[in-house]
């Protein structure tokens, strides 16, 4: 049996022997998947079903940078930020050892201007999120806390790809796992902090007046670790919290509802359990905040379900209930997902970017319509492929992180 397969077969045995999912992708390594050209790739249309290496469907490839152009070992998440100056567009990919940017304005000539380095160690986890032209920048590094990087400074580099420094940080958190941000209220919400601090690893609240200067502001773990979330100002169908700051966190065994509007009084709202837990992951409202689609990152491994998506009807935040599943062709783990007017854009590991239609989510009819595949090799339940996606460029370039292959932008053909 190859190396690989070893690993592989490791870590499925520990997941099942009900490890922790950190404690599982601890023991992985990232290996370059050999199909891939490590080569930075131009763009290449999906024709026959295949874009160059890449199974595709609808989606073709604008480009991409491996892994090793960025210097480093894995890459994890990926967010965007559009320059309201300039009008140009940039990529903010999370590394193993820090943060890579890159400027993707022009399609034919993609710049990677430079890495801004972990602030303490190397992790397999980071996470990007963006306010006022700022970045803040978590890791499971030790003592890691906020790194704050001011994003006008991609305006102007020279001698491309540079070794920024940061502009800010906040050290009150040691790691954390996500970076959360309601731009609506300008606060940051980082969590899947050490589970021993002040709120039992759940959330901490940042005021970001000061975009470079983060305060603390309170925090809430009654739940206890919180994984990912999202936090909205909510409009949505329930009138009773209209205006309200809503967040819905991600608990490993459970969803968590809690009115945080008041940070000096967080209001849990509900609980929401489902079947088959495996560990509750990450979600997202829909655009009307009716339901919230949620992904469980190892119900594939432990259950032997297809890639499975939940959704929750919202229409009563004090009880909100499972409205459907969805079960996606194959039986790849699904990993961060985004919802973008009736599409949402599913990061699915080794099956790539899928694309679903949720324009009849509440007759509970999802379906298909597109994906691209950068890991090329297989659609197995394992740690490798896609991490995430971004899709909210008015351009319609979809960026996309590869834990093994880098980084990918694509874009819906024609």
């Amino acid at each position: 049996m190859s190396h690989m397969k070893l690993l592989r077969l490791f870590s499925l045995l520990l997941v099942i022997s009900s490890c922790s999912v950190n404690e599982v992708l601890d023991d992985l390594e990232v290996i370059e998947n050999p199909e891939i050209p490590e080569v930075t790739m131009n763009a290449m249309p999906c024709e026959n079903g295949m874009a160059g290496d890449f199974p595709c469907s609808g989606y073709d490839l604008v480009g991409r940078i491996s892994i090793r152009t960025f210097q480093a070992q894995s890459g994890n998440d990926i967010w965007g930020w559009t320059d309201t100056t300039t009008g140009k567009e940039y990529a903010l990919m999370g590394l193993d050892n820090g943060t890579a940017f890159i400027d993707v304005s022009d399609s034919e000539n993609l710049v990677y201007l430079g890495k801004l380095p972990t602030a303490t160690s190397s992790s397999s986890w980071r996470d990007i999120k963006v306010y006022q032209d700022h970045a803040y920048i978590v890791a499971e590094a030790n003592n890691h806390g906020v790194q704050v990087f001011d994003l006008t400074r991609l305006r102007n580099v020279a001698n491309a790809p540079q070794t920024f420094s940061e502009d800010g940080r906040y050290t009150a958190i040691g790691n954390a796992h996500n970076i959360v941000i309601n731009e609506d209220s300008g606060f940051a919400y980082p969590v899947g902090t050490d589970r021993n601090d002040v709120f039992n690893g759940g959330v901490h609240f940042l005021d970001l007046q000061n975009p470079k200067v983060p305060l603390a502001a309170g925090g809430w773990g009654e739940n206890g670790y919180t994984h990912d979330a999202q936090v909205v100002t909510y409009t949505g169908p329930d009138a009773d919290y209209a205006g309200a700051e809503i967040f819905v966190g991600a608990n490993e065994d459970q969803v968590v509802v809690v009115d945080v509007s008041n940070k000096d009084d967080p209001m849990e709202l509900a609980t929401l359990p489902y079947p088959n837990i495996g560990y509750t992951h990450q979600g997202w409202f829909t655009e009307d905040q009716r339901y919230f689609i949620l992904g469980d990152e190892l119900d594939e491994v432990n259950s032997g379900f297809r890639s499975r998506t939940l959704v929750f009807d919202m229409i009563d935040l004090d009880n909100p209930v499972l409205h459907d599943t969805y079960l996606g062709p194959t039986s790849a783990i699904d990993h961060n997902g985004y919802v973008l007017g009736n599409e949402f854009f599913l990061a699915n590991y080794t099956a790539g970017v899928r694309v679903l239609d949720i324009s009849q989510i509440e007759g509970k009819n999802i379906s298909e319509i597109g994906f691209f595949d950068t890991y090329p090799s297989d659609d197995n339940t394992q740690f490798d492929g896609v991490w995430s996606v971004y899709p909210y460029f008015e351009s319609g370039k979809i960026l996309v992180s590869d834990i093994n292959g880098g980084f990918f932008i694509i874009k819906k053909s024609n």
